[in-house]
């Protein structure tokens, strides 16, 4: 099997021509096919990587409507696949068609043959490289994939994934700082499935939606009979996350009494439940995270300065959605694959002016605002696509950062618009360039000098 040649699907009508390049490319196991019909059933039979189609097939070899019929009916089939499309007839005008129907790249004839192998050889090359990336997106729901839930192509935000998976492995305490929406359960979870915690629990707590009163027997636990309604003796969420990891969002909304008790635990590292005089000890490693400016609410005498410390041996800080440059389309596209299964199964995809208003919105709550709208959206969807008005925007402000060094604005704005195309394309190099006005190979040129990858 390792020897098995990639398979190269030929469709033309012309038998002088179909010998030649079945001739000419012996790298590849060529199967021919000269009409619609036939073509169909080799796509069907053979699921080839890559397909050679020439417009002018019968029965109208003199014009593009056949040829047109076979490229939707692949895109249909198998939108994967990469379809070179070559035709003589309105050169220009059938190219931008068969881009906008979703052919791969377009050459002119009379053939070149040296010229359409090397497209061939791309594109060949691109399609492993596009199943490569579609396995590992599909792999990365195992739990025990290194923070697998975590979708971005963001570097903001690959750069928080890759501080979160080096302190994994350590015992330090790990402080989230981000906004509201920004996901630091999410990445909670993640450094826990990453540590050598991951087979013990996973224990969340949200400090800030518990009464006062109440968070105190959540977290330590409490004895049977220790106050009116203590029925039975209760674990609390330390204890229960032993041998796991216990994440304490909102930790700026405990009180300062309980702030006393959880410093006693991570000196001492044993607690007592409620109206209990039994030490237990504990090995449960914390995470925590806020949206609060913790260091201001010392200043303020509301957060102790000796608990923070012991809290934020490593501080990561999360990036807001609009900072993460093509993030809010990925995560819609995600979000709306998730809710329309289960919701709306008629809704596929995105129209371009709800993916464009998806990009351009500042996303105040974050993951957690855009997670709502798409699904949302999805619901009063009235066709296969949402629409710019079933997302509900209503006078977003354009991103308007202030370089004031030309170069340096310019690589910026390059950057950026680039970055907002790939993830619209889903990397699709073709569709990027033609969303960006711009040949292939000046953006190949643009994604070399700029570092940036599809």
């Amino acid at each position: 099997m390792a020897d098995k040649k990639p398979t190269l699907l030929v469709v033309e009508d012309d038998e002088g021509l179909q010998a030649q390049l079945k001739w000419a490319y012996e790298d590849f196991d060529v199967v021919i096919a000269g009409d619609r019909e036939s073509a169909i059933g080799a796509l069907r039979s053979e699921t080839p990587a890559v397909v050679t189609l020439d417009l002018g097939l019968p029965p109208d070899p003199d014009g593009t409507t056949e040829g047109f019929a076979v490229l939707d009916a692949i895109m249909e089939l198998k939108p994967d696949t990469k379809v070179i499309v070559a035709s003589g007839h309105g050169a220009r005008e059938s190219a931008l068609q068969a881009i906008e129907h979703g052919a791969y790249d377009f050459y002119q004839k009379p053939v070149d043959i040296d010229a359409l192998g090397l497209i061939v050889r791309r594109a060949f090359n691109l399609h492993e490289i596009e199943e490569e990336n579609r396995r590992l997106v599909a792999n990365s729901s195992v739990d025990k994939t290194v923070l697998g839930r975590l979708i971005t192509g963001a570097p903001e935000m690959v750069k928080v994934a890759r501080t979160i998976e080096r302190v994994a492995s350590t015992s330090v305490s790990v402080m989230l700082l981000g906004a509201s929406g920004t996901g630091k359960e999410l990445l909670a979870q993640g450094l826990h499935d990453a540590s050598d915690r991951a087979e013990g629990p996973f224990v969340a707590i949200n400090c800030a939606a518990i009464p006062e009163n109440l968070l105190e027997s959540e977290l330590f636990g409490h004895e049977k009979g220790a106050f009116t309604g203590a029925v039975k003796t209760t674990e609390g969420k330390i204890e229960s996350a032993n041998g796991g990891t216990l994440f304490l969002d909102e930790v700026g909304d405990i009180p300062l009494p309980l702030q006393v008790k959880l410093l006693r635990f991570l000196q001492e590292r044993t607690i007592e439940r409620i109206g209990g005089r039994k030490t237990i000890a504990v090995d449960t490693r914390i995470v925590c995270a806020t949206h609060q400016n913790l260091e201001a609410m010392i200043g303020e005498g509301t957060f102790r300065e000796d608990l923070f410390y012991r809290l934020a041996e490593i501080v990561v800080r999360i990036p807001g959605l609009a900072e993460r440059h093509g993030d809010a389309v990925l995560l819609a596209k995600a979000f709306l694959k998730k809710f329309s299964a289960d919701m709306n199964p008629s809704v596929t995809g995105f129209a371009p002016d709800a993916l464009a208003a998806v990009d351009s919105h500042q996303w105040p709550g974050n993951v957690r605002e855009l997670e709502n709208r798409v699904k949302r959206a999805v619901i009063m969807a009235d066709g296969k696509l949402v629409n710019a008005g079933d997302l509900d925007f209503s006078g977003d402000e354009e991103e308007n950062a202030e370089v004031l060094n030309l170069k340096a604005a310019r690589e910026q704005a390059d950057r950026k618009v680039i970055r907002h195309a790939l993830a619209r394309s889903e990397g699709n190099i073709s569709n990027t360039a033609k969303l960006l006005g711009i040949s292939r190979p000046t953006l190949y040129d643009l994604l070399k000098q700029y570092d940036l990858h599809a």
